[in-house]
């Protein structure tokens, strides 16, 4: 009889308790296997008590610089303007970190050396697009030209600095109104809480620079449409998807579920997709 090897469980700490964070908590602590949530760092802990209380295995409340130091995996879900604080003392002690907020990343991206200097890892989960694994595979050779669409309701748009700064009213529109065509470099500053999935789609295919992305504010659409076309030597491919929205309407419902499906990956004795 062949003896099974224990392997103990990896820790996971969680940046933010938003409307992805409590998703992925609830997900962890009615258990994935190998893992284990072993810390959440939140702005006003008190606001969030009652939500930790709640779970079955309770978490330690750290500040979010020290998620690094009980946790293996550091899955940030926080506003844009905090990822360096909760990735960068996470990668350089050597751990991983699943950034969510892949926007802030090209602001920071000497991040990935510091996890390259010091054996951390950034992950970045596929989120609220589709295909990515083409897309990765597709740029191990030539890829051409990369373009996505996106369409948004109304209110998933409101306060985007893009809007914001043109003085565009986008409250009382009765048809679809392009807002942006040009880079996904461009787009993440522009967007910063709603094309985290472009700078995905840059980072998998042909980087932000060459991705090119267009943003409609559409009345018509009641979910987050995103279409991708790709040419490319090996395979010429288009993907479309329609995600509800969460109740932040900025974000779809499918973003936290695809940091799960990451997360059951990493003790998973079968992993399909690259």
């Amino acid at each position: 009889m062949t003896e099974r090897k224990a392997v103990s469980e990896l820790r996971v700490g969680i940046a933010g308790l938003g409307s992805i964070g409590t998703k992925i908590a609830t997900a962890l602590d009615q258990g994935i296997e190998g893992l284990a949530l072993s810390a959440v760092a939140v702005r006003d802990p008190a606001k969030h008590q009652a939500f930790v209380n709640g779970l079955r295995r309770l978490p330690k409340i750290v500040p979010i610089d020290q998620l690094g130091d009980v946790a293996d995996i550091v899955v940030e879900c926080a506003p844009s303007k905090h990822l360096r604080e909760i990735v960068e003392p996470a990668v350089r002690r050597g751990k991983s970190a699943v950034v969510v907020s892949v926007g802030g990343l090209l602001d920071n991206f000497d991040l990935v050396d510091l996890a390259r200097a010091n054996g951390g890892r950034i992950i970045v989960p596929t989120g609220a697009l589709i295909g990515l694994d083409a897309v990765n595979a597709a740029a191990v050779g030539t890829i051409h030209s990369v373009r996505m669409v996106t369409r948004k309701p109304i209110d998933g748009l409101k306060g985007a600095p893009f809007i914001v700064e043109n003085n565009i009213d986008i409250n009382n529109l009765r048809e679809p109104l392009k807002l942006f065509e040009g880079t996904a470099r461009e787009a993440a500053k522009g967007f910063p809480a709603n094309l985290n999935v472009a700078v995905a789609l840059s980072l998998a295919g042909v980087g932000p620079d060459r991705t090119q992305v267009q943003i409609w504010a559409d009345p018509t659409v009641t979910r987050n449409v995103h279409r991708i076309e790709v040419e490319a030597d090996s395979a010429r491919f288009s993907m479309s998807i329609e995600n509800i929205p969460s109740e932040n309407p900025k974000t779809g419902l499918i973003t936290a579920l695809s940091v799960i499906a990451l997360l059951r990956k990493q003790r998973a004795p079968l992993c399909v997709g690259t």
